[in-house]
C-alpha cells in the first residue's frame, strides 16, 4: 500500500483494507461453525457471521459507489448456466 504525504492510509486503501478483512474473517467464522460441536456456540457464530456479511456488504456498497470496486452486470445466460448447475447440485 502506498502512503500519503502525511504517512496515513487513502480512504480507499482503508476500506480495501477492511474488506479484504471482512472477506477473511466471515471465512474463518464459516469454518468455525462447522467445526463446532456445541449447538450454542454454532448458533452465536451464526449470529456474528450474519452481522458481518451486513458490514462486508456496506463496506463493498460504499466502494462500488466511490467506483473503488467496479462490478459488471452478469448477463442472462450465465445466470442461467449457474442455476443449471445449482439444481444439478440439489438433485
Amino acid at each position: 500500500m502506498r502512503l500519503n504525504t502525511q504517512n496515513t492510509l487513502s480512504e480507499q486503501e482503508v476500506l480495501t483494507d477492511l474488506l479484504t478483512s471482512e472477506k477473511h474473517l466471515t471465512s474463518t467464522v464459516n469454518t468455525f461453525i462447522t467445526e463446532s460441536t456445541c449447538a450454542n456456540l454454532r448458533q452465536n457464530l451464526k449470529n456474528i457471521l450474519t452481522e458481518e456479511h451486513s458490514i462486508h456488504e456496506n463496506l463493498y456498497n460504499i466502494m462500488n459507489q466511490k467506483g473503488w470496486y467496479p462490478t459488471a452486470d452478469a448477463e442472462a445466460q450465465e445466470v442461467q448456466k449457474a442455476k443449471d448447475k445449482f439444481n444439478q447440485m440439489q438433485v
